[in-house]
């Protein structure tokens, strides 16, 4: 599958305009997929009142997408060689502006599901597509460039969605966080329009690709996304749907590992994963996922539940973990090219994991001013990692595997999102349950400092009016929500804990690999001119 248009132009070669509108364009998409996934926590609440839907059936306006997300991720690559990446992309690109129009004109909670589902099956396409391009279009003395940019799209949407969603939802109500997305929408159909050659279909590929590997990749993918989106509202094995879900994502992984590898023409070639360097970042990715994804859902929930802070002032606290970034990419980029790429992810790593450290020390009087040192270190590490991880992803990758590679690592990603947000929520619920129960054992009716307490609530609410019984009941209640409070802060300082500790750990993955420098991903296809 692989012919001359796969092939990277030779380094010494001067990118055009139109190459560059074409990438750019790409990496737009990317950004705006990914954005996605997250726009829709911070006003989640908003959309469950117009809907009239609980909180437990809104998780499912999130998870539809993630799970159509990460089905269409690894088929994008075949897709686009059936098609023409040109073509592909641009009816995705139509058919996502659609969907997230009617997303915004929901009118059931079953009619929002089903659009965030298109959403998500035709939005997931354009992030491995950018990757594809900007490992495609660009000579290697430019890659760097183009994969900083491809990881600043996998950092910066995750964390500047809550902001983007609050600060959209106040001003002009939740459908406007759909409405948003035809300015880059518009931008992309022209950009890829303009900068990408017509090419033929090759529509052969369609009756030759095994549609039984397509078959449980979708069902095996798709049913742990939403075991792991569903798994702490439904308390995991102790409802039939996890279970169910559980056994299909089972033997649905287990078909397609057995198909993709005793078979040719799969639509992902798995034996990418037996390359050292590719598996070594497909694992820091599913790790770095957990760390991006699941800081940008605990941090948010946090801010809200325990600081009680608006969409909008959640979105200011989150911004310091966005914006120093824009500035450290180029940085990062030029560096990749010439320092040992193992150093940079290192450092990088280090530094997110320091940053869920310093967050482990958080008290009920802890809000946004607090948190701010730790957001910039995480942003100070971020670029570091996804930079150089994409190098590794790509290193020494012959052209025709890259919609592989790809497909792979953009999953991996993901799937380390989902996981890690599952992973958390069980956490943070079981937790807050043993602190809860800890705190209430030491907090004893017959202990002089719980009496003083309970006698200066008694006090508070008696001059407000309250009878004496009344009182007496208002001041136990107060002192239950404080216990349940400190009890839900230390589950956050747990769960920030776990994510430093995994992140930490894969410090030590990282020198298991050989050096790569930035760029170098290229080599194969050099050679291959």
């Amino acid at each position: 599958m692989g012919n001359e248009n796969h092939l990277p132009p030779p380094s010494d070669q001067k990118v055009s305009g139109r190459t560059w509108l074409a990438v750019l364009a790409s990496l737009l998409g990317a950004f705006m997929a990914v954005l996605d996934i997250a726009i829709t926590n911070s006003s989640l609440r908003d959309i469950l009142g117009a809907l009239s839907a609980t909180q437990e059936e809104g998780s499912w306006i999130s998870s539809a997408y993630l799970v159509a997300e990460i089905v269409v991720i690894p088929l994008a690559g075949f897709l686009a060689m059936v098609f023409s990446t040109r073509r592909y992309l641009v009816a995705n690109v139509v058919l996502f502006l659609l969907f997230s129009t009617l997303c915004g004109m929901a009118w059931s909670l079953e009619s929002m599901i089903v659009f965030r589902a298109a959403q998500g099956f035709t939005g997931g396409v354009m992030i491995p597509m950018a990757m594809t391009l900007v490992t495609r279009k660009l000579p290697l003395n430019k890659r760097p460039v183009g994969l900083a940019l491809f990881g600043m799209t996998a950092t910066l949407a995750p964390t500047l969605g809550p902001t983007v969603g609050g600060y959209l939802t106040q001003l002009y109500g939740w459908p406007s966080i759909f409405y948003i997305n035809w300015v880059p929408g518009v931008l992309l159909i022209l950009g890829v329009s303009i900068g990408l050659e017509k090419e033929p279909m090759n529509l052969k590929l369609l009756r030759e690709v095994d549609w039984w590997g397509v078959a449980f990749m979708a069902v095996g993918l798709g049913s742990l996304t939403a075991m792991l989106e569903e798994g702490n509202a439904k308390d995991w094995f102790q409802s039939p749907f996890i279970i169910t879900a559980a056994v299909l994502a089972l033997g649905g992984i287990y078909g397609w590992a057995w198909r993709g590898l005793t078979r040719k023409n799969t639509f992902i070639d798995l034996h990418i994963l037996g390359r050292p360097s590719f598996l070594i970042a497909g694992v820091i990715a599913f790790t770095t996922g957990m760390g991006l994804y699941g800081s940008a859902f605990i941090l948010p929930l946090y801010l809200g539940q325990i600081a009680s802070y608006t969409p909008m002032q959640i979105g200011l606290v989150i911004m310091w973990m966005g914006l120093p970034q824009l500035f450290i990419m180029p940085f990062a980029a030029k560096l990749s090219t010439k320092l040992d790429n193992r150093v940079m992810m290192s450092l990088g790593l280090a530094l997110f994991a320091a940053s869920c450290f310093m967050n482990t020390h958080m008290s009920a009087d802890t809000a946004g001013p607090e948190l701010i040192a730790a957001q910039i270190v995480r942003a100070l590490g971020q670029p570091l990692i996804m930079i150089t991880l994409t190098n590794f992803a790509v290193n020494g990758i012959p052209p025709q595997l890259l919609p592989s590679a790809s497909g792979m690592f953009n999953m991996m990603r993901n799937l380390g999102g989902s996981v890690g947000i599952a992973l958390l929520a069980t956490l943070l619920t079981n937790r807050e349950h043993l602190h809860s129960a800890r705190i209430g054992e030491s907090v004893s009716l017959y202990e002089p400092a719980t009496q003083a307490r309970l006698d200066a609530l008694l006090q508070t609410f008696t001059t407000r009016g309250f009878d004496p019984a009344t009182a007496q009941d208002m001041a136990l209640k107060a002192l239950d929500n404080v216990v349940r409070r400190d009890s839900f802060v230390m589950a956050y300082n747990d769960a920030f804990l776990i994510l430093g500790i995994a992140l930490f750990a894969c410090v030590a993955i990282v020198w298991m690999s050989k050096k790569v420098l930035g760029g170098a991903g290229a080599s194969a296809a050099e050679a291959a001119h």
